[in-house]
């Protein structure tokens, strides 16, 4: 099997760390990095002088006559997805997205799927930080009733979101409960954690069927994530407790390990 050349979009806590775990695994080169302006000398430091960094070039675009990859991965954020993935799909270069929280913006998921479209390829949504994805796309085949999404952090995690006009953060003594809508409503007003319910109903009955239940919860010292879903396959539910990234705690661990194992599927004889 060839080599897969790899462009990244950002080279934040989880490219970094993607960069490092796959390492071990010659058939995948990471070959660029994109990075905006001014932040360029900033992502070569973080390469080092390695000869696998000194592989790497730094630029703020893809250069798809002299350097075309055989994949993008899109590791930096919503903004991304509208600069780079979508002329990247459009040039024919399949793509894997981690800010599936961006796909809440209306208009485009729609948009993903037509660039793939007249590029002929195919754009994957990674699961990122949450489990289960294969059993509750598989159930959809059958049919969903219904997808609730329960996620709660320590109070102090919310910090910085609309719950801090509804609950006294710093003392808050009991679990309590701030948001309960829609997927679509909680990601426009926490786009910052709108990944994993925006993952969930990608993979189930969609943005505005999925019900989000988000709470404070001073018990608690990680990120919980729990959902569960019934129809006419039976009734699943899910539980997780992520750690985060020891680089940035505000990421989880699993969003790396998802990018990682989708990379090594992609050169692996039997794929998992």
């Amino acid at each position: 099997m060839s080599v897969q050349r790899i462009a990244m979009v950002g080279f934040g806590a989880i490219g970094q760390s993607v960069f490092d775990l796959i390492a071990d695994e010659p058939r995948l080169a990471l070959t660029r990095i994109i990075v905006p302006e001014g932040h360029q000398d900033e992502a070569r430091t973080k390469l080092g002088d390695s000869a696998r960094g000194a592989q790497v070039t730094v630029a703020a675009a893809l250069d798809l006559l002299n350097d075309r990859p055989d994949l993008l991965v899109e590791c930096a954020g919503h903004s991304a997805i509208e600069t780079h993935v979508l002329p990247a799909l459009k040039a024919g270069v399949p793509c894997m997205v981690v800010s599936i929280g961006a796909l809440s913006e209306p208009g485009l998921p729609e948009a993903l799927e037509a660039a793939a479209k007249a590029g002929d390829t195919q754009v994957h949504l990674l699961s990122g930080a949450i489990g289960g994805i294969d059993a509750l796309a598989a159930a959809r085949v059958a049919g969903l009733d219904s997808v609730t999404y329960v996620g709660r952090k320590p109070p102090l995690g919310w910090l910085g979101t609309p719950a801090e006009d509804k609950l006294d953060l710093r003392n808050l003594k009991e679990k309590a409960l701030f948001f309960e809508g829609s997927a679509r409503d909680a990601a426009r007003l926490y786009p910052k954690n709108a990944n994993v319910a925006a993952t969930l109903s990608l993979a189930g009955i969609g943005l505005d069927r999925t019900t989000v239940q988000l709470y404070a919860d001073p018990t608690v010292s990680e990120n919980i994530h729990y959902y569960e879903a019934q129809g006419a396959f039976g009734f699943m539910g899910v539980t997780l407790k992520g750690k985060p990234l020891a680089s940035n705690p505000k990421t989880s661990a699993l969003t790396v390990y998802s990018v990682v194992r989708a990379l090594k599927n992609r050169v692996a004889a039997v794929a998992v």
